[in-house]
């Protein structure tokens, strides 16, 4: 269950930090990489959804030159 738990955590930071162009992109695919990793690992999808999308915004608002932006 941890190696599942930490694959899917991984794979969740690397799609979080693939954002889009706008802000609004980056909302969606950070909250839809969240929403997914939330539920794969069994805990709050809503939650999940919230979390990456802030996440993928704060990332590509902050590294804006970053290649995974």
């Amino acid at each position: 269950m941890k190696t599942k738990f930490w694959a899917v955590a991984m794979i969740a930071v690397l799609g979080v930090a693939s954002c889009g162009d706008t802000l609004g992109q980056q909302l969606l695919t950070g909250g839809g990489v969240g929403g997914v990793a939330a539920a794969a690992t069994g805990n709050d999808v809503g939650t999940g959804i919230v979390l990456g999308a802030a996440a993928g915004a704060a990332f590509c608002q902050t590294y804006p030159n970053d290649p995974k932006c």
